[in-house]
């Protein structure tokens, strides 16, 4: 009955996907867009799968504790559905909803698992508690996003498309980690909502019901799946819409922008301590400290000074983009994470000496997404060192890295060097 029902949502997905109007929009084929989707379900069993095998040594049991609470959620919907449609609401904590940021003891850390799984619960409803059959329904929501990215990308990168399509979905631990039942893929969802509908808002000219319901959505995604996400996404934002007024320098406005945020980031607790940022990241830091993983590595401690921040910068940012090095490797998927990870840096390495000349200066939308990913990279540096949820935390923005890189490489420059190398070492 499992495999029997599994097989008939997937039938009906894939048919789906191929008659939704926002994919056909894409312009991709019918034949791509079912490979995608179906990439996007053997990655999400594959999840699944890990969750089982690797549940001690890769921190993987999250999705199936999600499940099973989602599970017992259904039960409250059937048993007392009055508290089904309020709990989501409850407070248990004496501070109300003061805590926006805290670690611990806060309804607002609370609500990003508590909504998660009122989603899981829904799907249950439709799959009848069945995990595997939730990975296709998944696997269809959070494909959205990939292909709201593609469609802004391949009007930055004209005639590039296939480097786009591979730039995200043969980033192995985007793919993998969105693809699962976790909160990954619906906050890449999120993001590409926002991006999406900002950049056609701009580009035609007009802001419409629609756009507007698609960014609110993109941001509500976000706030209640991992508020921290807003504290990066509203600097991004907001340099990019700068960047309308000043778009012959586009560069300094987005500096400018985040000079003055930085500065807020470090003085706003003086206006109102409910504000101190700079708190609420050490606090998250010393949660992930407490919190003794597999993967967990030794960290200098973070202070909320500003001189703090700046002397944890090196640590952050190699904990956040070149870790795991081959010295932390413990298993497959470390294994994994750190081939990727040095592959990745190769790619950056090519790109500096193999850029291809654009005819025409950079959109503020590569801006905003390479700012907002290097921000988000620094938050999770300062604040998280176990490997494993580092390399999820960061997953989300890999693509948008790695799109500008392998769509502006010259690749056939690249390639010709080295066939010529190659020629030259074959001659006698």
């Amino acid at each position: 009955m499992d495999f029997l029902l599994f097989v008939i949502y997937l039938l009906l997905f894939a048919w789906l996907v191929t008659k939704t109007r926002f994919f056909k929009a894409s312009g991709l084929s019918t034949t791509t867009l079912l490979i995608l989707f179906l990439l996007k379900v053997i990655a999400g069993i594959f999840y699944g799968w890990m969750g089982t095998h690797y549940s001690g040594t890769a921190q993987m049991v999250d999705t199936w504790n999600y499940h099973a609470q989602g599970i017992r959620e259904l039960e409250v919907l059937f048993d007392r559905p009055g508290e089904y449609f309020t709990n989501l609401f409850h407070n248990p904590y004496p501070d109300g909803y003061s805590k926006l940021f805290a670690s611990s003891g806060s309804f607002w850390n609370d609500l990003k698992s508590n909504i998660f799984i009122k989603f899981i619960s829904i799907l249950d409803l439709l799959s009848q508690g069945r995990y595997y059959v939730n990975v296709i329904f998944f696997a269809y929501i959070t494909l959205f996003g990939p292909i709201a990215v593609f469609r802004v990308m391949k009007e930055q990168f004209p005639q590039k498309e296939k480097w786009i399509l591979a730039a995200i979905f043969l980033c192995p631990s985007f793919l993998y980690w969105s693809s699962g039942i976790h909160k990954e893929g619906l906050l890449f969802l999120g993001l590409s909502l926002i991006i999406y509908h900002v950049y056609f808002t701009i580009k035609k000219k007009r802001i419409s019901v629609k756009r507007s319901a698609g960014i609110f959505l993109g941001l509500l995604l976000l706030f209640t799946l991992r508020n921290a996400m807003l504290v990066i996404v509203v600097p991004a934002l907001i340099a990019w819409m700068a960047a309308l007024r000043w778009n012959k320098r586009i560069p300094v406005t987005f500096g400018i922008v985040y000079l003055i945020f930085f500065t807020l980031f470090f003085t706003l607790r003086y206006i109102n301590p409910r504000l101190d940022f700079p708190q609420a990241v050490v606090e998250k830091q010393q949660a992930f400290v407490n919190l003794v993983g597999y993967s967990s590595i030794p960290i200098r401690s973070l202070e909320p000074t500003a001189v703090s921040f700046l002397i944890n910068l090196p640590q952050a940012l190699s904990l956040s983009a070149l870790r795991p090095y081959p010295s932390d490797i413990r298993h497959l998927p470390s294994l994994f994470s750190a081939i990727e990870t040095a592959l990745i840096l190769i790619l950056l390495l090519l790109f500096i000496f193999f850029k291809r000349p654009r005819t025409y200066p950079p959109d503020a939308v590569l801006y905003f997404t390479a700012c907002l990913s290097f921000t988000l990279l620094l938050v999770v540096g300062f604040s998280v060192n176990n490997l494993g949820a580092i390399v999820r935390y960061r997953s989300i923005v890999l693509p948008l890295i790695l799109i500008p890189v392998v769509a502006g490489m010259d690749w056939k420059r690249l390639f010709g060097l080295f066939s010529n190398s190659k020629n030259r070492a074959q001659q006698p």
